[in-house]
């Protein structure tokens, strides 16, 4: 062959390697100064990892990103690659961009393992912004607006009652009290449960199994799927997610066919699912979203209501002058007879109280992250658009600019001086969320916490076992939930144990 024939069978390849040497460099290139403009100027932060590597810790996150936010300022930047995370550690800097650049961060960052994974997309907690999310959002929102919280009062002072007389008969199970307390309640006003539950009722168990199972996929750093969303597509990659939505969709579908069954044969009283079916196309839910949300609903309510509970009586414990003012706003606004939910707002200082309880320690002290639809600025640092951004709930509740001595429990942060709530702040429950996130059943929430806390304190003065004091920082890390580890009170009564007896047994609503 001559040179003349290998010149024009070659040269032609040549050209197109050269072609495209040339055009994927550029296309490097180009990413590369992308990437430049995008990370430049982020707020500060501890050195960036790998793309594979997550510089976020599995456990004690809550712990490692305030003690960044102590190092960083209020505002840092986490990175592995390109990947880049804003943690927000102080009430100011939440206030400017959770809550008034809500429509810029409202979105979330996909959750690969819980999200795409095992639920398919129907989790509304971490459903990105969008058509899907607005219908979801409306669809939970209005059975669950303050006006319409009221409404489920009787369903809560029933259990309140229980759970009153479960601490005079078992004093040192509060615990397990306030867990059968919230998952009654939740169960009913989710799916308008009307048969007694009990601490092995199968319903109970099987949806905090689902939340348990949840909770662990979504744990920083449990699936590198993650951080390389690629594997999901791999045959065989992670098999039990599959598993897991299998079991909460089939029990998700048969809580909601209990309630079409109920709701079938005439039997009365509100509920959420109960609000759908009598509005099946109101919202354009196909049935698998209908059972989703529903189930996200028990979820999102029975857990933090249970923890937020006893979170309250390990404060009143610790702090007995406190609980003392407690006992006289009752006394004054009750006198001789038995509190009703009329008497709730009435009593400022036992909501102030609750409200301290909720930011000295946490129900939830990470929450879900957001993510950036647009480029930001704060304070002169670059919030790229695409970027996760994820609140401390823990690092906020100790803001010392907002919450002067913040290890201070002292509810009268939260009182004016003539003893009377002050204006709402902008994220006065930030351990509910942020912005158009936070969470629809916070009202609900809060008004299971009072009416047992009403009807405890005037019952009981509760006091730490003198042979068990209370440990206020031993709360476990194994959850998205912040539970404490186990405690011991003793229930003093305030009246005859007879009249408590006959009271909350005769008591009805």
């Amino acid at each position: 062959m001559s040179s003349t024939d290998f010149l024009s069978n070659t040269l032609p390849s040549l050209l197109a390697g050269a072609v495209a040497a040339v055009t994927v460099t550029a296309y490097l290139a180009r990413k590369a100064i992308q990437d430049s403009r995008r990370l430049s100027g982020l707020p500060p932060g501890p050195p960036a990892e790998w793309f594979w590597k997550s510089p976020i810790p599995q456990y004690h996150t809550h712990l490692k990103l305030a003690e960044w936010t102590d190092q960083y300022g209020d505002v840092c930047s986490v990175r592995n690659g390109n990947n880049v995370t804003i943690v927000v550690g102080r009430v100011q800097a939440a206030v400017d961009i959770l809550e008034r650049q809500g429509g810029v961060t409202l979105s979330r960052p996909e959750a690969v393992a819980a999200g795409t994974m095992q639920a398919r997309g129907q989790q509304i907690v971490l459903q990105p912004a969008g058509d899907k999310f607005r219908k979801m959002r409306k669809a939970v929102h209005e059975p669950l607006q303050p006006k319409i919280a009221k409404s489920y009062a009787p369903i809560q002072f029933e259990a309140a009652k229980t759970f009153v007389l479960n601490v005079l008969e078992r004093p040192d199970s509060v615990q397990q009290h306030a867990d059968l307390y919230a998952a009654t309640v939740t169960l009913k006003i989710t799916y308008g449960k009307t048969a007694p539950s009990s601490f092995d009722d199968p319903d109970i168990a099987r949806i905090h199994q689902v939340i348990e199972r949840f909770l662990s996929v979504l744990r920083p750093g449990a699936y590198l799927v993650d951080r390389l969303p690629w594997l999901q597509y791999i045959p065989g990659y992670a098999p039990e997610l599959q598993r897991y939505r299998e079991l909460e969709l089939a029990l998700f579908h048969e809580q909601i066919g209990k309630t079409r069954s109920a709701l079938d044969a005439g039997v009365d009283g509100p509920s959420f699912t109960r609000y759908l079916l009598e509005n099946p196309t109101a919202h354009g839910l196909d049935p698998d979203e209908m059972a989703y949300l529903a189930g996200s609903l028990y979820a999102a309510g029975s857990d933090t209501t249970a923890v937020g509970m006893t979170n309250l009586v390990i404060a009143a414990a610790a702090h007995p002058e406190l609980q003392a003012k407690i006992h006289a706003e009752i006394d004054s606004v009750v006198g001789d007879r038995v509190p009703t939910p009329d008497d709730m707002d009435s009593l400022p200082y036992l909501e102030a109280f609750m409200q301290e309880a909720m930011r000295w320690r946490p129900i939830v002290r990470l929450g879900f992250a957001h993510k950036a639809t647009a480029d930001l600025v704060w304070n002169g640092y670059h919030i790229p658009e695409g970027a996760s951004i994820l609140g401390n709930h823990w690092a906020i509740s100790r803001d010392p600019v907002a919450f002067p001595d913040p290890e201070k429990f002292d509810p009268h942060r939260w009182l004016d001086a003539d003893g009377q709530l002050k204006p709402q702040k902008e994220i006065r429950y930030f351990t509910f969320g942020f912005g158009r996130r936070v969470c629809p059943g916070q009202h609900v929430a809060n008004r299971s916490m009072l009416t047992t806390m009403l009807l405890l304190f005037w019952a009981f003065r509760i006091v730490e076992d003198p042979k068990a004091p209370i440990d206020v920082n031993a709360f476990e890390d194994a959850g998205l939930v912040a539970r404490h580890r186990g405690f011991k009170v003793v229930p003093e009564p305030r009246r005859s144990v007879e009249e408590i007896r006959q009271v909350l047994g005769d008591l009805s609503m």
